[in-house]
């Protein structure tokens, strides 16, 4: 094992061991996060090597990293952008405690966080920790953002505020999470994909309408629930229409070459590989995934209202009519519901993948031998890269190479049981960051 390899190594299981679950005080016990554990040994361990570093927190338990090499103005800044908390884990479902940061005889890193994503935290901050004692002087400022709250948002302790409260934090390019899976298609290709931007969402609350009445008679009165039953028959599993969308033809054109057929490409396309027969359906358009039921409060009551929440994830330039018009498409006008709306949208958004750090990530990738085709995808769930652009971020892009971790294993690995990544790609991960750095700073 080489020095780089034992020192990042060190830095993932240390990460790792913070368990910074994060979610609802009511679902944990505890308050959630406690991001400021690893954020503090992040700043001890970059500023040994002489890296600008502050812990900016709105909640005193919940800081944010903000580490720099400054650099002469010469060129755009760059932002290695990662977040520290995670989605809780159930230890009865993993092979190894997910807080333990177990590492195998096959050279696996078992752990919650190991690929979502305190792996690309742990390389970027080595890489710039390589950096600096190797005293590099970038043209345009180096950053690395490690941030709370990303799995949740409701505190608002994360990068949303950290942007609003730092207005001198605005990096011009930034790489956060989002791709790196290497994927062999059937076609004999081989692609590697780079998220370019998020879907967005608008949650609906479908209420179908009838009237209360007895449960011990229910041909009196009528009951909601089968109304509603009815309904989310017609959402199904909420898959999407085919819309336009330019950011899906990109990706689309390079797996196909041009499209004339959306709905026919979307099918294509999913068949190339496995990891893409689940992402692929899913940006064809807004989705509508049912989650929530509600119906009546006493067993002896049939409700005159019954409800479902839909997730709606949504493409870059949906606007909330364009939402509305797809549910009650999909609902049809002869049965009574209404529809309401909880909470506001959060637009979708994505960067230009014809851009200089395209360009610079391409370069770097041949140069280590990487003959895989760069894809530009949109990710289908939230990254902070959305508050990233609407803080002035224009580009902003998800990605972190891997050769030794299957797509299999890095798809099934997010927010479940089992999670791991191989050790080889964070050393891997460490020599890109350094080497992008270089390619864009130097």
């Amino acid at each position: 094992m080489t020095p780089l390899l034992e020192e990042v190594l060190e830095v993932a299981r240390a990460l790792i061991r913070f368990d910074t679950s994060n979610a609802p005080e009511a679902v944990l016990g505890r308050p959630p996060g406690n991001e400021t554990g690893p954020a503090a040994y992040l700043h001890e361990y970059l500023s040994g090597f002489g890296v600008d570093c502050e812990l900016v927190a709105r909640d005193p338990s919940r800081a944010n990293l903000v580490a720099r090499i400054p650099g002469t103005g010469d060129a755009p800044s760059l932002a290695f952008v990662g977040h520290l908390d995670v989605v809780p884990a159930d230890p009865r479902d993993w092979t190894h405690p997910p807080f333990a940061a177990v590492v195998d005889e096959g050279g696996w890193l078992w752990g919650r966080g190991a690929i979502d994503m305190k792996n690309e935290v742990a390389a970027r901050a080595v890489a710039m920790a390589e950096l600096a004692r190797a005293g590099f002087r970038p043209r345009g400022d180096l950053w690395l953002i490690a941030v709370a709250d990303e799995e949740d948002g409701t505190a608002d302790v994360g990068m949303r505020w950290l942007l609003e409260a730092r207005p001198d934090i605005r990096p011009d390019l930034a790489i956060n999470e989002g791709g790196g899976e290497r994927l062999p298609l059937a076609d004999g290709r081989v692609v590697q994909t780079i998220s370019v931007g998020e879907k967005g969402t608008y949650p609906v609350r479908v209420v179908a309408v009838g009237e209360a009445g007895h449960a011990s008679t229910p041909d009196v009165g009528a009951n909601a629930v089968p109304l509603l039953g009815e309904l989310l028959g017609r959402v199904g599993r909420g898959m999407p229409i085919p819309q336009e969308s330019p950011h899906v033809d990109a990706m689309l054109e390079v797996l196909l070459g041009p499209v004339t057929d959306r709905a026919s490409a979307l099918h294509d396309a999913a068949a190339l590989h496995p990891v893409l027969a689940h992402t692929i359906p899913a940006l064809g358009g807004t989705t509508m995934a049912p989650t929530i039921l509600a119906g009546s409060g006493k067993r002896n009551v049939m409700p005159a209202r019954a409800s479902v929440e839909l997730d709606c994830r949504i493409l870059p330039g949906t606007t909330p009519g364009d939402v509305e018009r797809a549910v009650r498409a999909r609902l049809g006008t002869d049965l009574r519901y209404e529809l309401e709306w909880p909470e506001p949208l959060i637009a979708g958004s994505a960067s230009s993948p014809a851009t200089a750090l395209m360009d610079a990530i391409s370069r770097v990738l041949v140069a280590s031998g990487d003959d895989a085709q760069l894809l530009p995808m949109l990710c289908t769930g939230f990254t902070d890269s959305v508050y990233l652009r609407e803080a002035g971020t224009p580009t902003a892009y998800g990605f972190s190479p891997f050769r030794s971790t299957p797509a299999e294993v890095l798809t099934a690995g997010f927010h479940n049981a089992d999670e791991r990544v191989h050790v080889d790609d964070l050393l891997l991960s460490v020599e890109f960051h350094v080497a992008l750095a270089r390619e864009l700073l130097g």
